[in-house]
């Protein structure tokens, strides 16, 4: 399949998939061919792997995520100054 520059831009993951199923995608630039769109061979990311940082974070104050106090506020700010 060849295609235009502005088709390519326009029709992007159309020509993905078309590359994944097995089809070879040229851009051309001015009718001259310029770049060919390839398979990649080896996926370059790796698989996530879960609980990587269990027992690596310490969670120093549990309630966190709860609101200021008024006095904890006004001592973060004058702090501040």
């Amino acid at each position: 399949m060849k295609v235009s520059v502005a088709d390519a831009k326009n029709k992007l993951p159309e020509l993905i998939k078309a590359v994944e199923d097995g089809e070879t995608v040229t851009i051309c630039r001015r009718g001259v061919p310029a770049v060919d769109i390839i398979r990649t061979k080896v996926p370059s990311r790796k698989k996530r792997k879960l609980g990587t940082l269990k027992g690596k974070i310490q969670i120093l104050d549990i309630d966190w995520w709860k609101p200021m106090s008024d006095d904890e506020a006004d001592a973060f700010v004058e702090g501040r100054d």
